[in-house]
C-alpha cells in the first residue's frame, strides 16, 4: 500500500525534469526557451501516462532585454532592466526611499525624481510588500524612474516585472541593482541627479499552458499546478523549476494509485506567471468553479525541508494539511492567511479553494530567487523527493475528501482589507473586486 513512498524517495523523475528545465536557460515568458519548457513538461507528463497531455497557447505582451545603465556624477553603475520596463532614458534627483513602505513614499519628495527602493520588508511589518506595489507607489508620488536594490549581499541585482494588466509595459524606466550598488548610490549620490537608460524590445509573443489528467474521469477535479517560466537572467531552479519538477514527481507517484482516487487530478503547468499570472488568470476564468475541488499550487518549493502552505481562509484545506502532516510524521507550516501572488491566486479571487505550497526556510524574502544565483546547486534531490511525498499525500487526500465549500468573494475582499493587502492591490491595478 505504501510502496509508492519508497519509490518516490528513490525516483529520479522529478530531479531529471528539473535538470531538463534549468539546462534550457532563458525561460522568459514568450521566449523560445519557455516554449521548450512547456514542450518538455508536456512530454514528461505524457511519458508518465497522464492522459491528453497538450499545450494550449495564447498571446501575451513580450519583452526582450537589451542593455541598461545608470549614470552618476562619478560614472556608471551596474544594473539590469526590470522586465516590462519601457525603453528610454530619464534623468532626475536620486531619492532613497528606504524599504519602500507606504509611509516612506508619503514622506519623500519624489516629483520628477528617481526612487531608490530596497527589496526588503522589515520584520516589524505585518505583510510582504511586492516589488510592483513599491514601483507604483513611487510613480503615484511623482517619480520618473525606479531603482530596485537587493537587500541580500553578494553583488546580485534583482529582477522582477513591472507593468499591469491594463498597461503591460510599465510607465517609467525601472532597473535592479545589487545591495552593494544600492548602498553606494545612497551613500554617495542621494539628492544628486542620475540617469537611467534602458534599451529593450516589446514585441507581441506567445505563451502557453500545459494540461493533462490522471485518475478517474470525474467532472470534479483537484488541480495540481506550477509555472514553467522563469526570468531570463538565471536558470530559474527554485523559481520555479523545482515546483514543476515536484508536479512531475507527484504525477509519477499518483499514477501508481490511480484506482484509489475518487476524483480526477488535473495537472496544469502555466506559462507567463512572472509577468502577471497570465496563464493562471486565463485558466481560472475558463473553468467551472464548482468543478474545482481544490487547487494545489507548487511555487518556491525545495528551498527548505519544511513545506509552507497558505490556505486562504479555507478551514477544510488546513484540516487536510494537518492530516497529512500527522500521517507522515513530518511538520508542515500552515498559514491560514491570504497570499495574493502566484498562480493559485486567480482561483482564490473567484472563491475557489486553493493552497500555495512553498518552503519555509526562515527567509521572508526570495533568497536567491529573481537573481542570477537561482541555480540548481541551491537544491538537492532529497528535499525535492520529501516534498513530493507530502504533496502527493495532500493531493490524494483532497481528491478523496468531501466537497469543499466555496468562499464568497465579499469575504475574500474583506480578508484582503483586514490583512492590509487591499490598498496595495488597488495601487498596482490588481484589485479583483
Amino acid at each position: 500500500m505504501h510502496d509508492w513512498i519508497g519509490e518516490t524517495f528513490t525516483s529520479d523523475a522529478g530531479w531529471d525534469h528539473l535538470e531538463r528545465l534549468v539546462n534550457i536557460g532563458n525561460r522568459m515568458a514568450g521566449s523560445a526557451g519557455e516554449r521548450d519548457a512547456l514542450e518538455a513538461t508536456r512530454d514528461a507528463l505524457s511519458e508518465l501516462g497522464a492522459r491528453d497531455a497538450h499545450i494550449d497557447t495564447f498571446e501575451i505582451q513580450g519583452w526582450t532585454r537589451g542593455s541598461s545603465r545608470i549614470d552618476t556624477p562619478a560614472g556608471d553603475a551596474e544594473c539590469i532592466a526590470l522586465p516590462r520596463s519601457p525603453a528610454g532614458s530619464v534623468e532626475g534627483r536620486l531619492v532613497d526611499c528606504g524599504d519602500g513602505l507606504p509611509e516612506d513614499f508619503e514622506d519623500a519628495d519624489l516629483e520628477g525624481a528617481i526612487a531608490l527602493v530596497s527589496s526588503s520588508v522589515p520584520d516589524h511589518y505585518d505583510r510582504f510588500i511586492h516589488r510592483r506595489e513599491k514601483y507604483y507607489r513611487a510613480l503615484d508620488a511623482g517619480a520618473d524612474g525606479f531603482i530596485f536594490h537587493n537587500h541580500v549581499p553578494g553583488c546580485l541585482a534583482p529582477t522582477g516585472s513591472v507593468g499591469s494588466e491594463e498597461a503591460p509595459v510599465g510607465p517609467v524606466p525601472a532597473v535592479g541593482v545589487s545591495k552593494e550598488v544600492g548602498a553606494r548610490l545612497s551613500r554617495r549620490f542621494d539628492g544628486d541627479r542620475v540617469t537611467i537608460s534602458i534599451d529593450c524590445e516589446t514585441p507581441m509573443a506567445e505563451s502557453g499552458v500545459v494540461r493533462a489528467d490522471i485518475g478517474p474521469e470525474t467532472d470534479e477535479a483537484v488541480y495540481l499546478t506550477s509555472h514553467v517560466d522563469a526570468h531570463d537572467i538565471s536558470e530559474g531552479a527554485v523559481d520555479n523549476g523545482a515546483g514543476t519538477a515536484t508536479v512531475v514527481e507527484v504525477v509519477r507517484a499518483l499514477r501508481s494509485r490511480d484506482a484509489d482516487l475518487d476524483r480526477r487530478v488535473r495537472v496544469v503547468c502555466f506559462g507567463a506567471e512572472e509577468v502577471g499570472l497570465l496563464g493562471s488568470t486565463r485558466e481560472a476564468n475558463r473553468v467551472d468553479s464548482d468543478a474545482v475541488q481544490a487547487v494545489v499550487n507548487c511555487d518556491g518549493i525545495g528551498r527548505g525541508r519544511t513545506l509552507e502552505c497558505y490556505t486562504h481562509g479555507f478551514e477544510a484545506l488546513g484540516e487536510a494539511i494537518d492530516a497529512v502532516a500527522d500521517r507522515f510524521g513530518h511538520p508542515i507550516a500552515t498559514r491560514p492567511t491570504l497570499h495574493p501572488h502566484s498562480d493559485h491566486w486567480p482561483f482564490v479571487a473567484r472563491g475557489m479553494p486553493a493552497i500555495m505550497v512553498s518552503s519555509d526556510d526562515g527567509d521572508r524574502g526570495r533568497g536567491w530567487g529573481h537573481t542570477r544565483a537561482d541555480t540548481l546547486d541551491k537544491l538537492e534531490p532529497r528535499t525535492l523527493r520529501e516534498g513530493a511525498i507530502l504533496v502527493t499525500g495532500l493531493v490524494a487526500t483532497l481528491a478523496d475528501a468531501d466537497p469543499i465549500d466555496r468562499r464568497e468573494r465579499d469575504a475574500i475582499a474583506a480578508d484582503l482589507e483586514a490583512e492590509d493587502f487591499a490598498e496595495g492591490m488597488r495601487v498596482t491595478g490588481d484589485w479583483p473586486f
